[in-house]
C-alpha cells in the first residue's frame, strides 16, 4: 500500500507509543513522520528517543501530513484544530486519538470538508499489543480505510465500529490497561506477602495475565469456560474465585466502567 507522510500534534505518551509501534513494524521509516511538541525539551526528547523530526509548528505538521493524527488533551482540540484549519490539505485524514472529541465536532472546526477518523487506542500501542477502535466520517473511500487499518494494526489489534459505540471504549479498552495494571500488581503483592522475590512475582503475575488474555483471543473459547477449566472440585482455585465472588470482584469491576463511562461524556459535554 503507498506510503503516506504521518504528522502528529502532541506527542506524550499515547502518541509515542503509537509512533514506537509503527517504527518497530516498519509500517512507517523514521523520515515519514512529523511530530510536533508544546516545548523545545521534549522536542528534543521525542527526537533523541525516536530520530524522528520534531517541530513547535503545529502548522508545520499540519501542511506536512497525508494523515494528521491529533494527540492533545480533549479540552485543547478546538484552539488546534482552528490553529491549522487552512494549512490541512484537502485529501488529509485528521484522526483523534482522545474521548469524547466525535467526528461532527472535528468536521465543524474545520474550514473545508475534510475525512476524519475518530479512534481510541492504548498505551500497549507501545510493545506492538495494543487495542485500537476506530470510526470514520463518509469521506473516507476504501482505501483510506484500508490504510487506517494497516497503521493500527501495526501496533496491535484493531476494530472498525459505528460511531454511536465509540463513547463505551475507553472504559473497556482505553483506560482498561490500568485497572489490569493494578491487578497485576495485587498479585504480586499477594506473592510478596508469601516470601516470593519482588520481581519474581511481578514476572509470574504479569506472565499469567498475559496468558490467559491469549488463550481467551486464540483459543474462541468464553472466558467462563477457560475459567472452570482451571478450577478442580473442591481445589484452592475455585475457593479464591469464591473469594473474589464474595467480595464483589466482577461488580467493582463493572462499577469502574460505569464511573469511567459517566467522567467521558461530562468531558465531551463540557467540549460541546
Amino acid at each position: 500500500m503507498k506510503k503516506r507522510n504521518v504528522g502528529f500534534i502532541g506527542c506524550g505518551k499515547m502518541a509515542q507509543a503509537m509512533v514506537n509501534g509503527m517504527l518497530q513494524s516498519s509500517f512507517a521509516k523514521r523520515e515519514e513522520i512529523l511530530a510536533s511538541t508544546k516545548s523545545a525539551e521534549s522536542a528534543q526528547n521525542v527526537k533523541e528517543a525516536f530520530q524522528i523530526e520534531t517541530t513547535l509548528d503545529n502548522k508545520q505538521v499540519a501542511s506536512y501530513a497525508d494523515v494528521l493524527i491529533v494527540a492533545v488533551k480533549p479540552h485543547l482540540y478546538g484552539e488546534v484544530l482552528q490553529e491549522i484549519s487552512s494549512y490541512v490539505k484537502e485529501e488529509t485524514i485528521i484522526v483523534t486519538v482522545a474521548a469524547g472529541i466525535d467526528i461532527a465536532y472535528i468536521e465543524s472546526q474545520m474550514s473545508k470538508q475534510i475525512k476524519v477518523i475518530r479512534s481510541m487506542p492504548n498505551t500497549p500501542s507501545l510493545v506492538g499489543e495494543g487495542m485500537t477502535v476506530f470510526c470514520a466520517n463518509d469521506r473516507m473511500n476504501e482505501k483510506d480505510i484500508a490504510f487506517i487499518k494497516d497503521m493500527f494494526a501495526s501496533f496491535g489489534k484493531v476494530e472498525l465500529v459505528e460511531e454511536s459505540l465509540m463513547d463505551s471504549i475507553p472504559a473497556i479498552s482505553g483506560s482498561s490497561p490500568a485497572y489490569v495494571y493494578m491487578f497485576i500488581e495485587a498479585l504480586a503483592d499477594g506473592g510478596v506477602r508469601s516470601g516470593i522475590p519482588r520481581d519474581k512475582a511481578y514476572k509470574l503475575a504479569a506472565q499469567s495475565v498475559l496468558g490467559a488474555a491469549k488463550m481467551v483471543l486464540e483459543t474462541g473459547k468464553h472466558p467462563g469456560v477457560l475459567k472452570d477449566e482451571v478450577c478442580t472440585p473442591g481445589g484452592a482455585t475455585i475457593e479464591a474465585i469464591t473469594t473474589l465472588e464474595q467480595h464483589q470482584f466482577r461488580g467493582t469491576i463493572l462499577a469502574a466502567m460505569e464511573s469511567c463511562d459517566l467522567k467521558n461524556r461530562q468531558m465531551k459535554n463540557k467540549i460541546k
